[in-house]
């Protein structure tokens, strides 16, 4: 699937990984998936293979830009979103 997530809400990627898991479960199933969503990222058991800087490697999801990125800005959005609101310099 590429990129499955592009029209799905937080909330319908869940079913998506729900119905995936299920379907694993269910055996013989097997998902290639390039995604962005860290909440995809996060499949039980699955294999990260990230695409970052020329070489494919295996990586964690938690240690995936786009995971780290949507955790920070959840964490504490007003760190990102302080230079958009103050005044622009002289």
């Amino acid at each position: 699937m590429d990129e499955p997530e592009s029209a799905l809400s937080p909330k319908r990627q869940l079913a998506l990984l729900s119905h995936m898991h299920s379907m694993v479960e269910a055996g013989n199933t097997q998902f290639i998936i390039a995604t962005h969503s860290p909440i995809l990222l996060t499949f039980p058991g699955a294999t990260v293979i990230s695409f970052d800087h020329g070489a494919l490697k295996p990586i964690n999801y938690a240690d995936t830009e786009h995971f780290q990125i949507a955790q920070m800005m959840l964490n504490n959005p007003e760190r990102y979103w302080h230079h958009f609101t103050r005044p622009p310099d002289p």
